[in-house]
């Protein structure tokens, strides 16, 4: 392996320190939330939680707070993710692989519309209040 430059060292520090600004809750409305337990992380979670963090990246929202869970107990529906907007129903997605995680910030927390096909769990209507 070839030696790293002070440089090299001070840029892995700032992605470092912006992916884990993804975690800090402060100034945040927005929960994205994986489920990484064993049966997530073998059904794919960890390249869900990677797409949804590279996305949010991509696209410059520092509102969202990603973070992981253990199994949610949709075992049948991993890899899992729940998000919770303000003036949304909170809802679980399931099989959510890398392209459905782009979707889900495109349309979901970017858009504003939930994404139909990929939802396994959500409040019923009658529980559900009007903001």
């Amino acid at each position: 392996m070839a030696k790293m430059t002070l440089e090299d060292l001070r840029k892995m520090r700032e992605e470092k320190q912006k992916a884990m600004e993804m975690r800090d809750s402060s100034n945040k409305d927005v929960q994205v939330i994986v489920g990484m337990g064993t049966c997530g992380i073998a059904a794919g979670a960890k390249d869900t939680f990677t797409s949804l963090i590279d996305t949010l990246t991509e696209k410059g929202l520092t509102n969202v707070l990603v973070r992981q869970t253990g199994c949610m107990g949709l075992c049948h529906s991993e890899p899992t993710v729940e998000v919770v907007a303000p003036g949304m129903p909170t809802v679980i997605y399931g099989k959510v692989d890398a392209a459905t995680a782009k979707e889900i910030v495109e349309k979901h927390i970017v858009g504003r519309e939930l994404v139909d096909s990929k939802i396994c769990d959500k409040p019923s209507i009658d529980i559900i209040k009007e903001s």
